[in-house]
């Protein structure tokens, strides 16, 4: 099993060490890019937490009405359906 090992790595080495190697160049962008992404990541939490949210208070009120208004009108629907059920199924039996 070392033997394999050896060779793989030889291998690896190999090829690694090919100048024109399409490889090394795909790699060697994508660790720059992924320590460029790194570095802007943090930099960006940084300025994230100076920043305060501030929503207005009608829209979230208007907001709160329409969805009290929606809760009521299936709630109503509900009762119209249960209610329409319960006759049908009792005139059905009866």
């Amino acid at each position: 099993m070392s033997w394999y090992y050896r060779n793989l790595s030889f291998f690896i080495g190999k090829f690694a060490n090919n100048e024109n190697s399409w490889f090394n160049l795909v790699m060697k962008n994508l660790v720059e890019t992924s320590k460029k992404n790194t570095i802007f990541k943090h930099f960006q939490k940084g300025l994230k937490k100076n920043h305060s949210k501030s929503s207005n208070i009608n829209v979230l009120l208007n907001r709160i009405k329409l969805d009290n208004k929606n809760e009521k009108r299936k709630k109503l629907y509900f009762s119209a359906a249960a209610s329409t059920g319960l006759i049908l199924f009792g005139l059905i039996i009866f």
